[in-house]
Protein backbone atom coordinates (compact mmCIF):
# COMPACT_ATOMS: atom_id res chain seq x y z
CA UNK A 1 0.00 0.00 0.00
CA UNK A 2 2.33 2.64 -1.23
CA UNK A 3 1.61 6.17 -1.10
CA UNK A 4 0.76 6.54 2.89
CA UNK A 5 3.57 6.85 5.84
CA UNK A 6 1.57 4.35 7.62
CA UNK A 7 0.42 1.53 5.46
CA UNK A 8 -3.07 2.76 4.97
CA UNK A 9 -5.07 2.92 1.32
CA UNK A 10 -5.50 6.53 0.11
CA UNK A 11 -8.94 8.47 1.17
CA UNK A 12 -11.17 7.81 -1.67
CA UNK A 13 -10.67 11.07 -4.29
CA UNK A 14 -7.17 11.44 -3.22
CA UNK A 15 -4.11 12.12 -5.94
CA UNK A 16 -2.15 9.22 -5.78
CA UNK A 17 0.32 11.51 -7.96
CA UNK A 18 0.45 13.76 -4.80
CA UNK A 19 3.77 13.79 -2.51
CA UNK A 20 3.39 11.97 0.82
CA UNK A 21 2.87 14.45 4.02
CA UNK A 22 6.42 16.39 4.75
CA UNK A 23 7.05 15.18 8.32
CA UNK A 24 9.36 18.62 8.81
CA UNK A 25 6.64 20.35 7.57
CA UNK A 26 4.46 23.25 10.09
CA UNK A 27 1.59 21.27 8.00
CA UNK A 28 1.85 17.62 10.47
CA UNK A 29 -0.59 17.99 12.20
CA UNK A 30 1.15 15.27 15.19
CA UNK A 31 4.48 17.29 15.09
CA UNK A 32 2.97 19.22 18.21
CA UNK A 33 2.48 15.90 19.76
CA UNK A 34 5.17 13.37 18.57
CA UNK A 35 8.09 15.65 16.96
CA UNK A 36 9.14 15.55 12.94
CA UNK A 37 9.82 11.26 14.09
CA UNK A 38 7.80 9.42 11.46
CA UNK A 39 8.88 6.08 13.17
CA UNK A 40 7.59 7.56 16.58
CA UNK A 41 4.44 8.63 14.66
CA UNK A 42 4.11 5.26 13.34
CA UNK A 43 4.60 3.46 16.76
CA UNK A 44 2.22 5.83 18.42
CA UNK A 45 -0.88 4.26 15.71
CA UNK A 46 0.27 0.99 16.46
CA UNK A 47 0.20 0.98 20.08
CA UNK A 48 -3.41 3.25 19.80
CA UNK A 49 -4.67 0.57 17.52
CA UNK A 50 -3.57 -2.19 20.02
CA UNK A 51 -5.19 -0.20 22.72
CA UNK A 52 -8.50 0.19 21.46
CA UNK A 53 -8.56 -3.11 19.72
CA UNK A 54 -8.74 -4.61 23.83
CA UNK A 55 -12.01 -6.68 24.27
CA UNK A 56 -10.49 -8.98 27.29
CA UNK A 57 -12.36 -6.93 30.08
CA UNK A 58 -11.77 -3.53 32.30
CA UNK A 59 -8.09 -4.20 32.81
CA UNK A 60 -5.85 -3.97 29.34
CA UNK A 61 -3.90 -6.51 30.21
CA UNK A 62 -1.65 -6.86 27.35
CA UNK A 63 -0.73 -3.15 27.95
CA UNK A 64 -0.24 -3.75 31.91
CA UNK A 65 2.36 -6.50 31.04
CA UNK A 66 4.36 -4.71 28.45
CA UNK A 67 4.39 -1.40 30.38
CA UNK A 68 5.53 -3.33 33.28
CA UNK A 69 7.94 -5.24 31.12
CA UNK A 70 9.61 -2.13 29.87
CA UNK A 71 9.88 -0.65 32.63
CA UNK A 72 12.28 -3.41 34.94
CA UNK A 73 13.86 -3.70 31.81
CA UNK A 74 15.54 -0.04 32.19
CA UNK A 75 17.33 -0.91 35.65
CA UNK A 76 19.52 -4.10 36.10
CA UNK A 77 17.44 -7.07 35.37
CA UNK A 78 19.51 -9.72 35.06
CA UNK A 79 18.61 -13.78 34.55
CA UNK A 80 19.07 -15.80 38.08
CA UNK A 81 22.01 -17.64 37.32
CA UNK A 82 22.62 -21.43 38.35
CA UNK A 83 24.12 -20.31 41.32
CA UNK A 84 21.68 -18.11 42.77
CA UNK A 85 18.90 -20.78 42.01
CA UNK A 86 20.74 -22.87 44.07
CA UNK A 87 21.29 -20.71 46.81
CA UNK A 88 17.50 -20.27 47.25
CA UNK A 89 16.52 -23.77 46.68
CA UNK A 90 18.90 -24.38 49.65
CA UNK A 91 17.74 -21.63 51.32
CA UNK A 92 14.02 -22.75 50.89
CA UNK A 93 14.99 -26.62 51.71
CA UNK A 94 16.66 -25.43 55.34
CA UNK A 95 13.51 -22.79 55.75
CA UNK A 96 11.29 -26.23 55.49
CA UNK A 97 13.66 -28.25 58.10
CA UNK A 98 13.20 -25.18 60.64
CA UNK A 99 9.84 -24.41 60.16
CA UNK A 100 8.82 -28.56 61.04
CA UNK A 101 9.14 -27.50 65.05
CA UNK A 102 7.41 -24.69 64.63
CA UNK A 103 3.90 -25.53 63.11
CA UNK A 104 1.65 -28.43 62.34
CA UNK A 105 1.17 -27.37 58.69
CA UNK A 106 3.17 -29.42 56.48
CA UNK A 107 5.59 -28.56 53.62
CA UNK A 108 4.02 -27.61 50.25
CA UNK A 109 6.33 -29.63 48.65
CA UNK A 110 5.98 -29.19 45.42
CA UNK A 111 9.53 -27.48 44.29
CA UNK A 112 10.98 -24.27 44.41
CA UNK A 113 11.42 -21.10 41.61
CA UNK A 114 13.84 -18.14 41.85
CA UNK A 115 12.76 -15.06 39.67
CA UNK A 116 14.07 -12.31 38.16
CA UNK A 117 11.89 -9.37 38.23
CA UNK A 118 10.47 -10.28 34.60
CA UNK A 119 9.54 -13.22 35.56
CA UNK A 120 8.16 -12.51 38.84
CA UNK A 121 5.59 -10.16 36.80
CA UNK A 122 4.70 -13.09 33.97
CA UNK A 123 4.40 -15.42 37.06
CA UNK A 124 1.97 -13.42 38.97
CA UNK A 125 -0.38 -11.51 35.99
CA UNK A 126 -3.07 -14.19 37.06
CA UNK A 127 -3.96 -13.61 39.94
CA UNK A 128 -3.69 -9.67 39.80
CA UNK A 129 -6.05 -10.06 37.16
CA UNK A 130 -8.60 -12.13 39.93
CA UNK A 131 -7.89 -9.28 42.31
CA UNK A 132 -8.44 -6.29 40.27
CA UNK A 133 -10.77 -6.85 37.41
CA UNK A 134 -13.63 -7.28 39.86
CA UNK A 135 -12.78 -3.60 41.30
CA UNK A 136 -12.29 -2.32 37.90
CA UNK A 137 -15.02 -3.08 35.93
CA UNK A 138 -17.20 -1.08 38.43
CA UNK A 139 -15.54 1.36 37.54
CA UNK A 140 -14.79 1.32 33.82
CA UNK A 141 -18.49 0.79 33.67
CA UNK A 142 -19.25 3.87 35.97
CA UNK A 143 -17.71 5.68 32.73
CA UNK A 144 -20.71 4.89 30.64
CA UNK A 145 -22.84 5.57 33.22
CA UNK A 146 -22.05 9.39 32.62
CA UNK A 147 -24.93 9.81 29.96
CA UNK A 148 -28.41 10.38 30.22
CA UNK A 149 -30.61 7.60 29.69
CA UNK A 150 -32.22 8.86 26.56
CA UNK A 151 -28.52 9.15 24.96
CA UNK A 152 -27.16 5.61 25.60
CA UNK A 153 -28.63 3.84 22.22
CA UNK A 154 -27.66 6.42 19.96
CA UNK A 155 -24.22 6.65 21.95
CA UNK A 156 -23.37 3.16 22.10
CA UNK A 157 -20.34 3.61 19.72
CA UNK A 158 -18.87 5.90 22.26
CA UNK A 159 -19.72 3.71 25.01
CA UNK A 160 -17.54 1.26 23.69
CA UNK A 161 -14.80 3.53 22.90
CA UNK A 162 -15.10 5.25 26.46
CA UNK A 163 -14.66 1.26 28.12
CA UNK A 164 -11.89 0.61 25.96
CA UNK A 165 -10.21 3.78 27.01
CA UNK A 166 -10.48 2.98 30.67
CA UNK A 167 -9.61 -0.68 30.52
CA UNK A 168 -6.31 1.43 28.69
CA UNK A 169 -6.00 3.78 31.49
CA UNK A 170 -6.60 0.72 34.26
CA UNK A 171 -3.82 -1.32 32.48
CA UNK A 172 -1.39 1.88 32.27
CA UNK A 173 -1.60 2.47 36.12
CA UNK A 174 -1.44 -1.34 36.73
CA UNK A 175 1.69 -1.78 34.78
CA UNK A 176 3.28 1.35 36.19
CA UNK A 177 2.20 -0.57 39.77
CA UNK A 178 3.33 -3.86 38.61
CA UNK A 179 7.06 -2.42 37.97
CA UNK A 180 7.28 -0.76 40.97
CA UNK A 181 6.25 -3.87 42.54
CA UNK A 182 8.58 -5.72 40.76
CA UNK A 183 11.39 -3.86 41.77
CA UNK A 184 10.69 -4.22 45.70
CA UNK A 185 9.28 -7.63 46.31
CA UNK A 186 11.41 -11.13 48.14
CA UNK A 187 9.19 -13.35 46.99
CA UNK A 188 5.50 -14.43 46.03
CA UNK A 189 3.79 -13.76 48.93
CA UNK A 190 4.31 -10.42 49.81
CA UNK A 191 0.84 -9.02 49.38
CA UNK A 192 -0.22 -11.88 52.29
CA UNK A 193 -1.60 -13.56 49.36
CA UNK A 194 0.37 -16.79 46.90
CA UNK A 195 0.90 -14.76 43.38
CA UNK A 196 2.85 -17.67 42.06
CA UNK A 197 1.84 -20.88 41.04
CA UNK A 198 0.54 -22.91 44.22
CA UNK A 199 2.70 -24.56 46.59
CA UNK A 200 5.88 -23.38 44.88
CA UNK A 201 7.71 -20.99 47.01
CA UNK A 202 9.41 -18.11 44.96
CA UNK A 203 12.06 -15.67 45.42
CA UNK A 204 13.89 -13.18 43.77
CA UNK A 205 17.54 -12.78 44.30
CA UNK A 206 17.80 -9.54 43.52
CA UNK A 207 15.74 -8.06 45.55
CA UNK A 208 16.86 -9.90 48.64
CA UNK A 209 20.42 -8.27 47.55
CA UNK A 210 19.16 -4.61 47.41
CA UNK A 211 16.70 -5.88 50.74
CA UNK A 212 19.86 -6.59 53.03
CA UNK A 213 22.01 -3.79 51.86
CA UNK A 214 22.89 -1.35 54.61
CA UNK A 215 21.41 -4.14 57.36
CA UNK A 216 24.72 -5.02 58.40
CA UNK A 217 23.31 -8.72 58.41
CA UNK A 218 25.27 -11.11 56.61
CA UNK A 219 23.61 -11.90 53.13
CA UNK A 220 22.81 -15.64 53.64
CA UNK A 221 20.55 -15.10 57.35
CA UNK A 222 18.73 -12.20 54.90
CA UNK A 223 18.29 -14.85 52.55
CA UNK A 224 17.08 -17.66 54.93
CA UNK A 225 14.72 -15.56 57.43
CA UNK A 226 12.98 -14.38 53.72
CA UNK A 227 12.98 -17.72 53.42
CA UNK A 228 11.65 -18.57 55.86
CA UNK A 229 8.57 -16.14 55.54
CA UNK A 230 7.99 -17.57 52.01
CA UNK A 231 7.82 -20.88 53.05
CA UNK A 232 5.15 -20.19 56.07
CA UNK A 233 2.95 -18.66 54.08
CA UNK A 234 3.13 -21.47 51.56
CA UNK A 235 2.70 -23.97 54.47
CA UNK A 236 -0.58 -22.02 55.75
CA UNK A 237 -2.44 -21.67 52.25
CA UNK A 238 -1.70 -25.28 51.24
CA UNK A 239 -2.55 -26.43 54.86
CA UNK A 240 -5.68 -24.00 54.67
CA UNK A 241 -8.12 -24.81 51.40
CA UNK A 242 -10.24 -22.61 51.58
CA UNK A 243 -8.34 -19.63 52.77
CA UNK A 244 -7.28 -18.14 49.16
CA UNK A 245 -11.01 -17.92 47.88
CA UNK A 246 -11.52 -16.98 51.46
CA UNK A 247 -9.19 -13.29 50.67
CA UNK A 248 -10.61 -13.36 47.06
CA UNK A 249 -14.08 -12.75 48.26
CA UNK A 250 -13.50 -10.11 50.58
CA UNK A 251 -11.79 -8.35 47.44
CA UNK A 252 -14.57 -9.00 45.62
CA UNK A 253 -17.41 -7.70 48.31
CA UNK A 254 -15.78 -4.72 48.00
CA UNK A 255 -16.09 -4.68 44.42
CA UNK A 256 -19.52 -5.20 44.87
CA UNK A 257 -20.34 -2.03 47.37
CA UNK A 258 -18.40 0.41 44.95
CA UNK A 259 -20.24 3.22 44.63
CA UNK A 260 -18.54 5.66 41.98
CA UNK A 261 -18.56 9.73 42.22
CA UNK A 262 -20.38 10.01 38.84
CA UNK A 263 -19.59 13.90 39.26
CA UNK A 264 -15.94 13.08 39.13
CA UNK A 265 -16.25 10.79 36.17
CA UNK A 266 -18.48 13.34 34.31
CA UNK A 267 -15.50 15.97 34.88
CA UNK A 268 -12.87 13.32 34.14
CA UNK A 269 -14.37 12.16 30.41
CA UNK A 270 -15.34 15.89 29.54
CA UNK A 271 -11.52 17.13 30.12
CA UNK A 272 -9.75 14.21 28.59
CA UNK A 273 -7.44 14.66 26.12
CA UNK A 274 -6.12 11.66 23.70
CA UNK A 275 -2.75 14.29 22.91
CA UNK A 276 -1.74 14.01 26.27
CA UNK A 277 -1.59 10.98 28.04
CA UNK A 278 0.69 12.06 30.87
CA UNK A 279 -2.82 14.01 32.21
CA UNK A 280 -4.18 10.76 32.51
CA UNK A 281 -1.83 8.93 34.15
CA UNK A 282 -1.96 12.14 36.74
CA UNK A 283 -5.48 12.17 37.06
CA UNK A 284 -5.40 8.35 37.79
CA UNK A 285 -2.23 8.60 40.57
CA UNK A 286 -4.43 11.60 41.99
CA UNK A 287 -7.39 9.10 42.57
CA UNK A 288 -9.85 10.65 40.34
CA UNK A 289 -11.11 7.46 39.94
CA UNK A 290 -11.13 6.13 43.85
CA UNK A 291 -14.69 4.75 44.69
CA UNK A 292 -15.73 6.32 47.13
CA UNK A 293 -16.12 5.17 50.95
CA UNK A 294 -19.81 3.70 51.68
CA UNK A 295 -20.91 2.00 54.96
CA UNK A 296 -21.08 -1.58 53.30
CA UNK A 297 -17.48 -0.91 51.45
CA UNK A 298 -15.43 -0.14 54.22
CA UNK A 299 -16.84 -2.94 56.75
CA UNK A 300 -15.54 -4.95 53.76
CA UNK A 301 -12.27 -3.86 53.65
CA UNK A 302 -12.40 -4.48 57.42
CA UNK A 303 -12.73 -7.83 57.03
CA UNK A 304 -10.28 -8.04 54.03
CA UNK A 305 -7.43 -5.75 56.14
CA UNK A 306 -8.27 -8.42 59.10
CA UNK A 307 -7.89 -11.68 57.50
CA UNK A 308 -4.81 -10.32 55.78
CA UNK A 309 -3.28 -9.19 59.62
CA UNK A 310 -4.33 -12.36 60.69
CA UNK A 311 -2.30 -14.02 57.51
CA UNK A 312 0.69 -11.82 58.24
CA UNK A 313 0.69 -12.11 62.08
CA UNK A 314 0.66 -16.13 61.87
CA UNK A 315 3.72 -16.01 59.29
CA UNK A 316 5.56 -13.28 61.39
CA UNK A 317 5.25 -15.34 65.20
CA UNK A 318 5.68 -18.86 63.28
CA UNK A 319 8.34 -17.39 61.30
CA UNK A 320 10.22 -16.02 64.52
CA UNK A 321 9.76 -19.27 66.23
CA UNK A 322 11.52 -20.92 63.64
CA UNK A 323 14.29 -18.26 63.08
CA UNK A 324 15.29 -18.14 66.70
CA UNK A 325 17.96 -21.25 67.54
CA UNK A 326 19.07 -20.60 63.64
CA UNK A 327 20.00 -16.93 63.14
CA UNK A 328 21.23 -14.53 65.25
CA UNK A 329 19.95 -11.48 63.16
CA UNK A 330 16.63 -12.93 63.56
CA UNK A 331 15.31 -9.70 65.61
CA UNK A 332 16.36 -7.33 63.34
CA UNK A 333 14.79 -8.53 60.41
CA UNK A 334 11.33 -9.43 62.30
CA UNK A 335 11.28 -5.88 62.57
CA UNK A 336 12.43 -4.78 59.55
CA UNK A 337 9.85 -6.70 57.64
CA UNK A 338 6.93 -5.62 60.49
CA UNK A 339 7.92 -1.99 59.84
CA UNK A 340 7.90 -2.58 56.02
CA UNK A 341 4.62 -4.44 55.47
CA UNK A 342 2.87 -2.77 57.57
CA UNK A 343 3.97 0.95 55.95
CA UNK A 344 3.98 -0.49 52.65
CA UNK A 345 5.34 0.85 49.75
CA UNK A 346 5.22 3.66 46.94
CA UNK A 347 4.12 0.68 44.71
CA UNK A 348 1.28 -0.52 47.34
CA UNK A 349 0.11 3.09 47.69
CA UNK A 350 -0.09 3.31 43.52
CA UNK A 351 -3.33 0.42 43.39
CA UNK A 352 -4.58 1.79 46.76
CA UNK A 353 -4.66 5.23 44.58
CA UNK A 354 -5.89 3.50 41.46
CA UNK A 355 -9.26 1.74 43.36
CA UNK A 356 -9.10 2.95 46.85
CA UNK A 357 -7.77 -1.21 47.86
CA UNK A 358 -4.66 -1.58 50.02
CA UNK A 359 -3.57 -5.11 50.48
CA UNK A 360 -1.55 -4.56 53.57
CA UNK A 361 -2.09 -5.48 57.06
CA UNK A 362 -2.71 -2.48 59.35
CA UNK A 363 -2.54 -4.80 62.40
CA UNK A 364 0.27 -6.99 62.21
CA UNK A 365 1.72 -6.88 65.55
CA UNK A 366 -2.12 -6.97 67.26
CA UNK A 367 -2.30 -10.18 65.00
CA UNK A 368 1.40 -11.29 65.66
CA UNK A 369 0.26 -11.16 69.90
CA UNK A 370 -3.19 -12.79 69.43
CA UNK A 371 -1.04 -16.19 67.86
CA UNK A 372 1.25 -15.95 70.27
CA UNK A 373 -0.55 -16.11 72.86
CA UNK A 374 -3.08 -18.86 71.27
CA UNK A 375 0.18 -20.81 71.44
CA UNK A 376 0.86 -20.37 74.85
CA UNK A 377 -2.38 -20.91 75.87
CA UNK A 378 -3.23 -24.03 73.80
CA UNK A 379 0.39 -25.28 72.25
CA UNK A 380 1.18 -25.69 68.10
CA UNK A 381 -1.26 -27.74 67.47
CA UNK A 382 -4.26 -25.78 69.00
CA UNK A 383 -3.64 -22.76 67.69
CA UNK A 384 -3.03 -23.74 64.31
CA UNK A 385 -6.49 -25.25 64.57
CA UNK A 386 -7.88 -22.02 64.67
CA UNK A 387 -7.55 -21.84 60.88
CA UNK A 388 -9.88 -25.13 60.94
CA UNK A 389 -13.26 -22.99 59.76
CA UNK A 390 -13.58 -18.98 59.15
CA UNK A 391 -16.09 -18.92 61.45
CA UNK A 392 -13.12 -20.11 64.10
CA UNK A 393 -10.98 -16.94 63.30
CA UNK A 394 -11.01 -13.84 65.16
CA UNK A 395 -12.91 -10.43 63.79
CA UNK A 396 -11.45 -6.96 64.27
CA UNK A 397 -12.76 -6.76 67.75
CA UNK A 398 -10.82 -9.49 68.66
CA UNK A 399 -7.49 -7.76 67.69
CA UNK A 400 -8.14 -5.16 70.35
CA UNK A 401 -8.31 -7.80 72.90
CA UNK A 402 -6.40 -11.05 72.15
CA UNK A 403 -5.91 -11.74 75.54
CA UNK A 404 -10.12 -11.75 75.88
CA UNK A 405 -9.97 -13.93 72.80
CA UNK A 406 -8.22 -16.43 74.02
CA UNK A 407 -9.82 -16.56 77.46
CA UNK A 408 -13.16 -17.02 75.83
CA UNK A 409 -11.68 -20.04 73.95
CA UNK A 410 -10.50 -21.68 76.73
CA UNK A 411 -14.12 -21.31 78.30
CA UNK A 412 -15.71 -22.47 75.10
CA UNK A 413 -13.53 -25.61 75.02
CA UNK A 414 -13.82 -26.75 78.76
CA UNK A 415 -17.45 -26.69 78.84
CA UNK A 416 -17.42 -28.84 75.69
CA UNK A 417 -15.44 -31.03 77.19
CA UNK A 418 -17.39 -31.05 80.52
CA UNK A 419 -20.44 -31.71 78.30
CA UNK A 420 -18.95 -34.48 76.90
CA UNK A 421 -17.66 -36.44 79.94
CA UNK A 422 -21.45 -35.91 81.39
CA UNK A 423 -22.79 -37.90 78.54
CA UNK A 424 -26.06 -37.31 76.97
CA UNK A 425 -29.37 -35.88 79.33
CA UNK A 426 -31.38 -38.27 80.57
CA UNK A 427 -35.15 -38.27 81.20
CA UNK A 428 -35.95 -38.25 85.10
CA UNK A 429 -37.51 -41.45 86.17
Amino acid sequence: MSGTPFGFGLPPGEDPDRPPMDFTSEQNPFAAMFGNDPAAIQAAFVQLGQLMSWSGGPVNWDLARDLARRAVAEQPDPSVSESSRREVAEALRLAELWLDPATGMASAGAGTLAWSRAEWIEGTLPVWRTLIDPVAARVVNAMGEVLPAEMVSPALPLLGMMRQMGGAMFGAQVGQGLASLACEVVGATDIGLPLGPAGRPALVPTNIAAFGEGLGIDPDQVRLFLALREAAHQRLFAGVPWLRDHVLSAVEAYARGISVDMSRIEQLVGQLDPADPEAITRALSEGVFTPEQTPDQQAALTRLETILALIEGWVDEVTAAAAEPHLSGAVALRETLRRRRAAGGPAERTFGNLVGLELRPRRLREAAQLWRLLGEARGTEGRDGTWGHPDLLPDAADLNDPEGFVRAGEIDLGSLLRDDEAGPERDPE
